[in-house]
């Protein structure tokens, strides 16, 4: 049996996109014969606080679904003081550091990026130790960070974070890259750089949800479910909706850096059509999202090399998806036919998007959902893509 090693900064019980898709590459290679050991902080994400299991610990090492897990020590927040979420990023990527350094690793190991501290810390220390390195890109940073405004480009900072991003790229032995866009920037610095376009498909089709509406006099259901941080501009989003006049409702599911704000703005505007959920166990709102009709995908602005792996996932469940984030996920929503799409940042398209869906009769939505998951069953294969991987030797 094949020994590998996945490091991350996200892992289950964590809630999200970044822990799921981890969680879930690991346990398809458990299942393809691979011996997989993952390490990742002590769990802490989205409240930026130790679960209650693991506060007062250094490290814990756990199995759970032939998972060896090593969660070490974080200094944890999530506070909106960049200062403090460097020293937290700071404090797991020295404790890493040494880890890596004197414990005994596989001979080969995936190293998750972003956070690029995170990255260089692991990659750096694996270089040291000749091991092969495979990089999974999620997102491009720093590109990212200039266009949500985090970062001013050509600072010092911005040339630091260039810096690590083209050593994590030169060092590893090849890497995997969610989108066309993010291959294509990485063979811009790197042109012979061996690159696998790896999608952040679903391990789940579910097919109960898909049948005829009973409930046709109701309104249309729109849902976002997710991280409600910067990128995603939930709070803004909510703001500039008109759907007072609409047969529109939306349903939202998630936490994070911006719930305190929609929260207290759907408190002063209870006429709004806006229900808050909060954060559900993934089977839990999985059941819930069966009751509800349309999946918004929305990015606050238009992020190169980022494709939402809402898309895919919702595409799994048979919901059609609105999205209005631009990049490649636009054009994978439109070649598929899986919804609607609105150029990002366009809000008055977005309310006449909403006018328009408004109008639909809901068993024609009930009919998009088959076709939907249809698709999505043939062309979203998380079995396949790790079969033609590991065929191709990307482990």
């Amino acid at each position: 049996m094949k020994d590998i090693l996945i490091i991350s900064n996200y892992y289950p019980p964590e809630k999200g996109a970044a822990a799921n898709r981890i969680e879930q590459l690991a346990l398809k290679l458990d299942q393809n014969g691979y011996n997989v050991s993952v390490i990742s902080p002590l769990p802490n994400y989205p409240k930026g606080e130790l679960f209650p299991e693991y506060k007062g610990k250094f490290s814990v090492t756990e199995k759970i679904q032939n998972i060896t897990l090593k969660r070490l020590w974080i200094y944890p927040s999530n506070s909106p003081n960049i200062f403090k979420r460097i020293v937290s990023t700071f404090s797991f990527s020295t404790i890493l550091f040494f880890y890596l350094l004197f414990a005994k690793t596989p001979k080969k190991v995936i190293v998750q990026s972003p956070p690029l501290l995170l990255s260089f810390t692991a990659v750096f220390a694996l270089w040291i130790k000749r091991k092969a390195i495979i990089l999974n890109v999620s997102d491009l940073w720093p590109t990212a960070a200039i266009e949500l405004g985090v970062l001013k480009k050509n600072s010092i900072s911005h040339k630091m974070l260039l810096f690590i991003e083209r050593f994590i790229y030169k060092k590893a032995t090849h890497i995997f890259g969610q989108s066309n866009e993010i291959i294509d920037h990485i063979h811009s610095i790197f042109p012979e750089k061996k690159c696998f376009l790896y999608r952040n498909y679903p391990d789940h089709f579910v097919e109960n949800n898909i049948h005829e509406n009973e409930n046709s006099n109701e309104p249309i259901k729109l849902f976002y479910a997710g991280l409600l941080g910067v990128a995603q501009g939930v709070f803004e989003l909510i703001q500039k909706l008109d759907l007072e006049h609409l047969n529109v409702e939306l349903h939202i599911f998630g936490d994070g850096a911006e719930k305190a704000q929609i929260v207290d703005y759907m408190n002063q505007n209870p006429m709004q059509k806006i229900i808050f959920h909060g954060m559900l166990e993934r089977n839990v709102l999985h059941q819930t999202l069966q009751n509800l009709d349309i999946a918004l995908v929305p990015l606050k602005t238009r992020i190169y090399g980022s494709v939402p792996s809402k898309i895919f996932e919702y595409s799994a469940l048979g919901f059609p998806v609105l999205y209005f984030g631009g990049g490649e996920g636009e054009n994978i929503v439109e070649e598929n036919n899986l919804g609607w799409v609105v150029p990002v940042e366009d809000f008055n398209g977005l309310n006449a998007a909403l006018k328009q869906i408004s109008e639909i009769d809901k068993n024609e939505i009930q009919a998009m959902k088959k076709t939907i998951f249809i698709h999505a069953k043939q062309n979203f294969n998380l079995d396949k893509q790790m079969k033609d991987l590991i065929e191709n030797d990307a482990f």
